[in-house]
């Protein structure tokens, strides 16, 4: 996959104290043709870099929250076009440029506005325009930035050993913007682009503030989870005018879809759980089910719960049951890996001979 570039700009940014607090400013260096671009030495340090991007695979509704690639989409009010979006005229406006000095000009434009984004980082950005001739007329944008590598230094000679290095970057952890995006060879969404950043930085979406992303796996199924229950609460106080305890009822499991550590709610019977697991499993067939008791943590699909993953409870206690024909080990050789198993049944009357010998102990406790 060969790009050809014909227009690039490159920017320092420097930004003075803890999160720009003592200032924020760029600089224009230089803006390159395709000509002057291929016989420079940023067509070395960037070689490689777009076609990387443009091969970086991402999804529209990513595997989990914090995921370094991202598909975005651009916001318009339903009726409006594609141009009623300001950060699509943006980069409208650097694929459009006919001569140099409009597109350095709008490549500035685009500077100014990342620089109004909150805790932005000192460093190199490039702007550049690509075509992929293999497939289309029309260009690609591309927006790289490259923060400035700290502790840097230079082999000088036997004498001096090092030289330090200021302001020096790296193409390794490089963030970066294409659109539109390319979902597959040949194929363009005009309505989307593709961000690269590293997970836990948020730099290029406070800069495109009209661009929106679309939930992940999780959320979509917490928001399918909370409308089964909120039907199911429904249907418990359709004849029902107990409003108040009804609003209770909706209240408590906004609270508990949106706690970090949510218990066991023990509402519904196994078969209710089913059915609605299984209209989540028909969307998505992978659906992970993961879960801790005590200090033991078990991951599997939701398609395993009822079939090969059992929970019950035996007095106050829950029992997670997993079954399958063979059980593997990882490194460490334990004495489990010897165990001949006991069956089912003769394990279930020593899980009560245990329940009932607790009971007892508690039952002497003088209180």
């Amino acid at each position: 996959m060969k790009f050809d570039v014909d227009m690039i700009s490159f920017f320092v940014i420097q930004v003075d104290g803890e999160d720009g607090q003592g200032g924020k400013r760029y600089k224009h260096f230089q803006t390159l043709d395709g000509e002057d671009y291929a016989e420079s030495e940023l067509s070395d340090f960037l070689d490689g870099e777009l076609s990387k991007i443009a091969k970086r695979k991402a999804e529209r509704n990513p595997s989990a929250e914090q995921v370094p690639t991202k598909i975005g989409r651009f916001i318009a009010e339903p009726g409006y076009d594609l141009d009623s979006n300001p950060n699509y005229n943006l980069f409208a406006r650097l694929r459009a440029a006919e001569t140099r000095e409009q597109y350095i000009g709008h490549a500035e434009e685009l500077v100014s506005t990342y620089m109004d984004a909150s805790a932005i980082r000192g460093g190199a950005m490039f702007i550049g325009r690509a075509k992929l001739n293999q497939y289309f007329d029309e260009p690609f944008l591309f927006v790289m930035k490259c923060d400035f590598e700290q502790k840097i230094a230079r082999i000088t000679d036997e004498r001096s050993l090092l030289n330090k290095v200021e302001m020096a970057i790296s193409a390794k952890n490089m963030k970066s913007i294409m659109y539109p995006h390319m979902p597959e060879p040949g194929m363009l969404e005009a309505w989307e682009l593709k961000i690269h950043q590293s997970s836990h930085a948020r730099y290029f979406e406070d800069f495109l503030k009209f661009v929106e992303y679309e939930k992940s796996v999780p959320q979509l199924m917490t928001d399918q989870v909370v409308e089964f229950v909120h039907q199911y609460i429904e249907q418990s106080y359709e004849h029902s005018d107990n409003a108040e305890e009804k609003e209770r009822e909706l209240e408590a499991v906004e609270l508990w879809a949106h706690s970090e550590k949510r218990e066991l709610q023990e509402k519904w019977e196994p078969e209710q759980v089913m059915e609605a697991a299984s209209i989540m499993i028909e969307q998505k067939p992978d659906i992970d089910l993961k879960l801790r008791i005590g200090s033991m943590f078990v991951k599997a699909l939701l398609a395993d719960f009822g079939d090969r993953l059992h929970i019950a409870k035996l007095g106050d206690r829950y029992v997670v049951v997993l079954e399958g024909e063979a059980l593997e080990f990882d490194k460490g050789i334990s004495p489990v890996e010897l165990l001949l198993p006991e069956s089912l049944d003769s394990l279930v009357r020593r899980l009560q001979e245990k329940v009932r010998e607790e009971e007892r102990e508690l039952a002497a406790v003088p209180f």
